[in-house]
This record gives structure tokens, C-alpha cells and sequence, in this order.
């Protein structure tokens, strides 16, 4: 028997559905039901709301009776479909899982989707499992075996820490003009040059340029950032030698900070990064009178994420690196424009790792005597 069913809206209902309608901020779908309830609650029949709302008879049926069977919000709402039955177990699911965590086959270098569904045929009951029931099941469980990162994983000892806290400690001083910390690193950059002209950009149409290049050698990058105040100095060298370092030492004490006592440098562990690098760029006067204005301040080993220029470099590396820059003129004068204007813009890194932030996250990677004491 076909039902006919009434809608008769209460004044309640028929305010919250021409607000609904007139915010415009829902589904097309659920706006539609909102235009179905209330031209039935006007009088109108379904042939005509089919037809004035863009929908067919059917939905018109459904919606009026989902109202006058339930309420305005099922009838708004969409039905909870049932759906096809997992086809895995929870039992089962555990199993994948700790499939792909296992090592793979021998022969092989890492797990596949194919691998996998092969695996749990072998360990289960089912005679067959499609590829895209594995995929799912490792999407939910966030894994992706066939995918692998690379991690320098540090040993943290006495040593770690002690270098560690002596860096986050320079880092949340009062700023002292008389002593400020500067931290230094270099990084390589490729001169790359085009092998044809790339074609610009046009409406409808992105930039091409051929995958095809030239590279033209390639040049250093010493990266000085002021700790507490919005500067920071890039010098571009040929190499990344011992004397390259030196003078760069000598710029930061002559030029940079010419009236500081003690310019507090934070840098990693390079063979160069050390005193005796001035003395093979030096006579020994002139070494001794620039390592009298300074005072080196390591990060721990496999700990280049304490140095606060890293994160500047890849700023850099972000704003004015991510293209193909053909010789080392052009690269100086791009990269001395990036640091114009964003020494003009006082740009500062944002520096929220503190030690007793260290303390209460890494403490359990503490050496022992520390943390009974």
C-alpha cells in the first residue's frame, strides 16, 4: 500500500528551516530537504516539489517520510548506511599488522601490498584478500612499510646533555650587546643551469622548464643568525675550508660586532669549527687576538637540531633557494636582497625548547646519576 504522508511543520520548525536556508553554510543535500519539508508543509504535491526542488519522486517520498516516522533531524540528516562487512577481524587486523612490522621475505627489501595480502592468505583462512582491504587496514593503523626514514639516532649521555643545556641556556639569556651568541653553519648549494628556456607561465597554464639541467659546480654558504636580536649575515665562498671559516670568524669579531667583549658562537662539531682553524689561516698575533673575542659553545653530536641557524637556513633555502640559479654572481645578488629585507623586516626565529622543557620531555633518556639526583 502506498502511503501518503503529511507534513505539518510546527512555527518552531518552519523558522529553523528558512534559516537554514537562508545561511546557505550547509550541504546541497541538506539544503534540498529543507526546500522539500517545507513546500510539503505548504500544501504542495510531489509531482511539483520534484520538480521546483531538482530531485526526484522517490527523495520527495523518503524525506516526508523520514520527518513524520522520526523528526526534523532525520530528516535532515543522511541515513547511517550498513555497509560491506570488514573482512578482516580484529584478531586478524592485529596480525597484518604486526606482519608489516616484522621483516620481510627473504629476498626482498621491503614489504608490498601484494606481499602482504599473499602473507595473510598463508596465516588465515581467507582464500583470497584484495590489495586495497591491506591498504586500508595499514592506513588505519598509520603504516606504510614499504616507506622508510632515515634517522640519526643519538646516544644521550653525560656529555649530550651537558652540551645541550649549555646551548638552551645561551638561548634564554637577557640579551647583552656586550656579549651576544651568534650561531654559525654552512651549507653546499648547486649552481644549476637551464639546458633549454623554460616556457613562462600563462593563464590555465603553469611554468614549464626540462628536467634536463646543467649543473655549474658548486659554492658554500656560511649562515650567521643573531640569537636575541632580528639579524643575520650570509657569506658565499668557493669552498668550506678551514681558512673560509677563519675569516668568516675574523668578519664576525672586525665587522659584525666590533664593540662586543665576547661574541658567543653555537655551532656543530665539523673538524673546521675549531680554534686551530685561525691558526692555519693566520700568523699566530693575528689568530690569538680574534680567539680573544670568542667563546665556542657545541652542539652535541647528531644534535644539529639545537643550532637555531639550521631553521634559518631552511627559510632561506625555502624563500630564495627553491630554484635553478646558474652562477655564483646571480646567487650572491639574490641571496644579499633575501637578507636585506629580511633584516629590514626584523625577522626572528621563534625559539621555544627550553631547559627545563628538555628536562620534563627527555628525562628519561637522562643519564641515571642525574635523575636520582
Amino acid at each position: 500500500m502506498n502511503v501518503r504522508y503529511r507534513v505539518d511543520l510546527s512555527q518552531i520548525e518552519r523558522t529553523e528551516l528558512k534559516a537554514l536556508l537562508s545561511s546557505g553554510k550547509h550541504a546541497s543535500r541538506k539544503l534540498k530537504r529543507a526546500q522539500i519539508l517545507l513546500a510539503a508543509d505548504a500544501g504542495a504535491g510531489d509531482e511539483e516539489i520534484a520538480r521546483s526542488v531538482g530531485v526526484g519522486g522517490s527523495t520527495v517520498y523518503r524525506i516526508k517520510r523520514r520527518f513524520v516516522e522520526g523528526n526534523l533531524e532525520r530528516a535532515l540528516s543522511d541515513e547511517l548506511r550498513p555497509g560491506a562487512e570488514r573482512k578482516l577481524s580484529g584478531k586478524e587486523e592485529a596480525l597484518l599488522v604486526a606482519t608489516a612490522c616484522a621483516s620481510p621475505p627473504e629476498g626482498r627489501a621491503r614489504w608490498t601490498l601484494e606481499l602482504l595480502a599473499g602473507a595473510m592468505v598463508k596465516l588465515t583462512e581467507h582464500k583470497s584478500l584484495s590489495h586495497e582491504t591491506v591498504r586500508r587496514r595499514l592506513a588505519e593503523n598509520g603504516l606504510k612499510p614499504w616507506r622508510k626514514d632515515m634517522w640519526c639516532i643519538p646516544q644521550v649521555d653525560g656529555e649530550y646533555v651537558a652540551r645541550m643545556e649549555d646551548v638552551l641556556d645561551l638561548y634564554a639569556e637577557t640579551p647583552d650587546p656586550k656579549r651576544p651568541v651568534v650561531c654559525v653553519d654552512e651549507s653546499p648549494v648547486q649552481l644549476i643551469g637551464e639546458a633549454r628556456q623554460p616556457i613562462p607561465a600563462r593563464s590555465g597554464q603553469f611554468e614549464r622548464y626540462d628536467y634536463e639541467y646543467r649543473r655549474n659546480g658548486t659554492v658554500n654558504l656560511f649562515v650567521l643568525l643573531d640569537v636575541h636580536r632580528p639579524w643575520r649575515k650570509v657569506k658565499v665562498t668557493e669552498r668550506r675550508a678551514a681558512e673560509d671559516y677563519a675569516r668568516c670568524m675574523r668578519d664576525l669579531v672586525d665587522i659584525h660586532y666590533p664593540d662586543a667583549e665576547i661574541i658567543r658562537v653555537v655551532q656543530d662539531n665539523l673538524s673546521t669549527h675549531s680554534a686551530g682553524a685561525l691558526y692555519q689561516a693566520f700568523p699566530p698575533v693575528e689568530a690569538r687576538r680574534i680567539l680573544r673575542r670568542l667563546e665556542f659553545h657545541y652542539t652535541p653530536k647528531h644534535a644539529s637540531w639545537l643550532n637555531m641557524v639550521e631553521i634559518e637556513i631552511g627559510v632561506l633555502r625555502g624563500q630564495c633557494l627553491d630554484r635553478r640559479i646558474d652562477d655564483s654572481k646571480r646567487l650572491r645578488r639574490e641571496i644579499a636582497v633575501w637578507e636585506r629585507k629580511r633584516n629590514a623586516a626584523r625577522s626572528r626565529i621563534k625559539w621555544m625548547f627550553t631547559t627545563d622543557k628538555a628536562r620534563a620531555k627527555m628525562g628519561r633518556a637522562y643519564p641515571a646519576a642525574s635523575k636520582e639526583s
